[in-house]
């Protein structure tokens, strides 16, 4: 199992390319479901999740082409199967959003019970009760959500008893072919789902809504092909701006959108570094200055997404003082501190929140990535750390960044990967 090594202690600069976000591209990917002519996308990350999404895809009859360059063809002209398999849909939990296309496109689908990251409970069970709202009929059996709407889906009002990302963009799917008039109330208003509803959109389905938590879907027929550019990751680029302060250099995120990341830059901005926001990126710097403690919550978008909360969490641990961390969104994810504690941070977790008292240096050391955003965390705390650092169980990190050591490396880091047995 790979392994990346870092030695710690080097300011980065130089100017970093911010990648499409992955959380975007998935659940674009899956709308191809929804049309039997051509979805061309653009801009696409090359990361595991996307790989698996289209492996995914391509057991259910959809040519997924990969033409290199971010971009990406997707056509199903009939579907061949609408059983989403265990063994594809275990290793990412946003498999589950093939469901609801299935589902409006054939009248059936049987999905497995998805897996991904282990951070916590993230129930599907907002994904059924919206499309049992719709008309379907479904039963969990086998460890399958099985699904049916022989006489087709029928609008709704749906308000989510609490907000879902991943039930946004599934019931949107569902909805755009459904007879008559969804309401979803309640819905989430990431960014991504705005990416989400452009896409479709374009393919001819009738959004209102866009950007608001009250989501009016006028259902359509069919669907056509269209083509579509994944909006920068903002997930990346607030890693990225991390990087810069937490070791003290300069660096220019070309092609980030500063209007989807101004939750992420705010506790950045008040600990000290310096933000530039450019026409093409923006620049993150920290000269000399101490990093001020911050408290932080995460909270649905447009919050501090919860996404950010263990590269943040690095920051604050070479901080002046202490920062409260507050996590609201999933009751599991700081399975990161006891690894920044191996490495000398200070971090005192009671129930939600974590205490994180700011020390002065941390100290490298062996550490196990637990998940995605613990991976980068502890990347980011190696980057800062004196010595040697050793992040281990990395193949986390390659569902969601793409090409990180190079990156890294090309603005000054002294990272490697170390390649397993």
């Amino acid at each position: 199992m790979d392994s990346i090594l870092i030695r710690g202690g080097l300011p980065l600069r130089g100017t970093i390319e911010i990648s499409g976000a992955k959380n975007a591209a998935l659940p674009l990917m899956a709308a191809c479901l929804l049309t039997d002519e051509p979805l061309r996308l653009s801009n696409v990350p090359a990361l595991m999740d996307i790989r698996t999404m289209a492996e995914l895809l391509r057991c259910l009859g959809v040519e997924a082409d990969d033409q290199g360059g971010g971009a990406w063809t997707l056509h199903v002209a009939d579907i061949a199967d609408t059983t989403a398999p265990y063994d594809i849909v275990r290793k990412m939990r946003a498999s589950v959003l093939v469901l609801g296309p299935l589902l409006a496109r054939t009248g059936k689908a049987d999905v497995s019970l998805p897996g991904g990251c282990a951070i916590g409970t993230r129930p599907v069970n907002i994904h059924i009760d919206g499309l049992m709202a719709l008309g379907a009929e479904i039963e969990i059996d086998g460890g399958y959500i099985r699904a049916k709407a022989p006489k087709g889906l029928t609008g709704a009002v749906y308000t989510m008893p609490q907000v879902s990302v991943g039930a946004t963009e599934n019931l949107l799917m569902a909805a755009v072919l459904a007879r008559g008039t969804t309401v979803l109330e309640n819905a989430a208003r990431e960014p991504e789902i705005a990416d989400l509803i452009d896409l479709l959109t374009a393919m001819g389905a009738r959004i209102e809504g866009r950007g608001t938590d009250r989501l009016t879907v006028c259902g359509v027929d069919a669907l056509h092909g269209a083509d579509h550019a994944v909006l920068p990751d903002r997930i990346e680029t607030g890693t990225y701006a991390v990087a810069g302060a937490i070791t003290g250099g300069d660096l220019m995120l070309k092609g980030a959108n500063h209007e989807i990341v101004e939750a992420i830059m705010k506790p950045l901005r008040e600990s000290g570094a310096t933000l530039d926001f450019l026409e093409d990126g923006i620049r993150v710097r920290r000269d000399g200055q101490g990093i001020l403690g911050v408290d932080v919550m995460t909270q649905p978008y447009p919050g501090f997404p919860t996404d950010m909360q263990a590269q943040i969490m690095a920051l604050m641990s070479i901080s002046h003082g202490a920062a409260m961390i507050t996590e609201t969104i999933f009751e599991n994810r700081f399975m990161h501190v006891p690894e920044l504690g191996r490495m000398g941070a200070d971090i005192t977790v009671h129930g939600a929140s974590a205490l994180v008292r700011g020390v002065r240096r941390l100290r490298g050391a062996p550490v196990m990535a637990t998940d995605l955003r613990a991976s980068v965390s502890l990347v980011l705390a190696g980057l800062a750390a004196d010595g040697e650092t050793q992040v281990n169980r990395v193949y986390h990190l390659d569902r969601g960044y793409e090409r990180l050591e190079q990156k890294l490396e090309a603005c000054g880091a002294d990272i490697e990967r170390v390649k397993g047995q």
